[in-house]
């Protein structure tokens, strides 16, 4: 699945579930780690569980199966790895509290090796 096709399907599985302030980064330019990160919030430890489980099922549904899945239960934070996607469903005082937007925006781009 092509990376702006997974990207489509995660967006659409939070907003199916009602997930909040949905918020896509392109962090390309500033990690080898993955190339875009999705931040939603959810109402409740319930209602995050079910938005993370939801974008889980729909990238199985559609032959991407997630290399990890970080939190759950009755976590403020539940993290969905899906390779170039990573998926930070969290409560709004989580979310407000570890300011990911804030961090990745302002975080220098990697410079190449002066040898």
């Amino acid at each position: 699945m092509q990376i702006e096709a997974l990207k489509e399907l995660v967006v659409k599985a939070l907003e199916d579930m009602k997930a909040k302030d949905i918020s896509v980064l392109d962090v390309r330019e500033k990690t080898s780690v993955t190339d875009y990160m999705v931040i939603a919030c959810g109402t409740s430890n319930r209602h995050i569980k079910s938005l993370a489980d939801n974008v889980v099922d729909e990238a199985k549904t559609n032959g991407h199966r997630p290399l990890g899945v970080e939190g759950g239960g009755t976590s403020d934070w539940v993290l969905v790895d899906l390779g170039d996607i990573v998926v930070h469903v969290m409560m709004p005082a989580t979310r407000e509290f570890y300011d990911l937007e804030r961090f990745w925006r302002e975080i220098p781009r990697p410079e190449a090796s002066a040898e």
